[in-house]
């Protein structure tokens, strides 16, 4: 594996999470919303691995007190490399817009390659905890990576571990540790949940499903089939494949195979573009209707697609069409800074050094009482970001939109995602009770929906 570690100092600033209820599934077809919000600045280039950072006043820090240091873990090479490097870009921007030092504290950045392997992040959280002695961890991005770093969270309660990205729905639900936080995230169900339901009502009835076969792929598949069949749909077949995979003609001739009238997938990295690309390849585009979970279409995927995306239809979290100006001012300083659109990755990433910013101003810099630290946390509000408005629940997750999205040329020629309908204030737990949504187990590859 590549280590990479960059050492940086960054000035932050706020944003917020609070809680709302979960609503009703809509009936009504799809219609763009949008949220009010403020716009922010254009970005200062962001900064690279060496360069002299820049300070700006703050508050006085804590006497005695040295740099504050943040150890983040993505995956920059491997299959989610483009997903990984996302993730950096978005983090970097936030510092490289607001100066570098926070509370009268200059913030040190620890960045790490985990390959998307469990085994390698357990490696750079010693490193980084144990060795480096950073006062929080923000990362990694694949579920099973976060998975495994949950594990060595519990073994230390005193270090905050902030998940932007992985979304492996039991670090909220029923193997909660109070350190991990998830702040500007999402669980893998939570926009799956109401998309399989929506399905139902455009008529769909039959659904063969495709996913890499790991726990997002599983649970994000788990979210679809479980609406879809409770409102009186059929699951096909579900086909899972590893990550990485070559080729996927052989899972064409098996999608046509079964003559559904719907496909969904969960497709994430390379993969992604692999599958889109064989869709089209082999005539099914167009012949048969495909839905896809929020990653297979990010950005991080998207940038390495041509016509045969245009007009394919997701689901997500973040779309960087919204019609939203917190959205598109993001959107524009991001374009600017790194000459791309940017990712669902980036977005979380930049959204979660706004919290971070804010929750270490609140305490004056002093994150070594991370007990105090994590509540301050906890309570933010952020009313508006460039996923939306989120508010987070009693379970350490944010409740937010989720978007109906399609692929649209842009007047620039470059494909991006515009919201068609909006769910607003999803909870992660759908429309169902909480207690009773957690006596059932986290989905897994062997759910095949309900039986009726």
């Amino acid at each position: 594996m590549r280590k990479t570690t960059v050492v940086f100092t960054a000035l932050l600033v706020l944003v917020a999470l609070a809680a709302c209820a979960a609503p009703a599934a809509p009936t009504a077809a799809p219609l763009p919303t949008t949220a009010p919000a403020q716009p922010t600045a254009a970005p200062a280039q962001p900064t690279t691995a060496g360069s002299q950072p820049t300070t700006a006043a703050a508050t006085s820090a804590p006497s005695g007190k040295g740099p504050i240091k943040i150890g983040i873990i993505a995956p920059t090479t491997g299959n989610f490399a483009a997903n990984g490097q996302s993730m950096i870009n978005g983090w970097k921007l936030w510092w490289d817009k607001n100066g570098y030092t926070v509370a009268g504290r200059q913030v040190e950045m620890y960045y790490e390659d985990d390959a998307a392997n469990p085994d390698t992040t357990l490696s750079k959280a010693r490193l980084l905890v144990e060795q480096r002695g950073v006062n929080m961890i923000v990362g990694p991005l694949a579920a099973n990576t976060g998975l495994a770093l949950a594990g060595y969270a519990k073994d230390h309660p005193t270090v905050p571990f902030f998940f932007p990205i992985v979304s492996a729905d039991d670090l909220t639900q029923r193997t909660r540790y109070p350190n991990v936080i998830r702040i500007a995230g999402w669980t893998s169900s939570q926009t799956t949940q109401p998309f399989g339901q929506w399905a139902y009502q455009q008529g769909y009835r039959k659904v063969v499903t495709v996913a890499q076969d790991f726990a997002f792929g599983q649970e994000t598949v788990g979210g679809f089939v479980r609406t879809f069949t409770e409102a009186g749909g059929q699951v096909l077949t579900q086909i899972w494949h590893p990550i990485g995979v070559p080729d996927f003609g052989p899972y064409m001739a098996q999608i046509q195979a079964q003559n559904p009238d719907v496909v969904f997938i969960e497709e994430s990295g390379g993969d992604a573009i692999k599958f889109v690309k064989a869709w089209n390849d082999f005539g099914l585009k167009g012949k048969i209707v495909l839905l896809t979970n929020e990653t297979a279409l990010d950005q991080s995927a998207l940038g390495g697609m041509g016509p045969e995306a245009e007009g394919l239809v997701s689901v997500g979290h973040f779309a960087e069409g919204r019609d939203d100006p917190v959205t598109q001012a993001f959107v524009s300083d991001y374009d600017a800074a790194y000459k791309k659109l940017p990712s669902y990755y980036a977005a979380d990433m930049y959204t979660a050094a706004r919290i971070l910013t804010e929750a270490i101003t609140k305490v004056n810099g002093n994150v070594e009482d991370s007990s105090n630290f994590m509540k301050v946390v906890l309570a933010s509000d952020l009313s508006n970001t460039p996923m939306g408005p989120e508010k987070m629940d009693s379970y350490g997750n944010p409740i937010e939109n989720v978007y109906l999205r399609k692929v649209v040329k842009r007047p620039d020629g470059r494909l991006w995602n515009i919201v068609t309908y909006t769910w607003p204030n999803v909870s992660q737990f759908w429309t169902y009770n909480p207690a009773d949504f957690l006596k059932n187990p986290v989905y897994s590859r062997d759910f095949q929906g309900i039986k009726k």
